[in-house]
């Protein structure tokens, strides 16, 4: 039960939320790096560079499944003390 873990202890689906953290900052992170010479009249960055963009759509995914997993294990929780 929770009542015998650290307050701090991780729980499931924290490594997913933060993993889908990092990856959606790197991505939003390119996208910057990405739409900053289209902005600036500069020349653009190679077309394999959009695809980075799409790290933000990812690392969104891997927090949400991370969100999913964490409710699902209270559910569960709740349901084992209820019974």
């Amino acid at each position: 039960m929770r009542d015998k873990t650290q307050a701090n202890s991780p729980e499931a689906g924290d490594g997913l939320i933060r993993a889908g953290a990092i990856v959606f900052f790197v991505g939003a992170l390119a996208t910057l790096v990405t739409v900053a010479p289209l902005l600036l009249g500069t020349k653009p960055f190679p077309f394999y560079m959009f695809g980075l963009s799409m790290l933000m759509g990812v690392g969104f995914a891997l927090a949400a499944a991370g969100v999913l997993r964490s409710a699902a294990e209270g559910r569960r929780r709740a349901r084992a003390a209820r019974s």
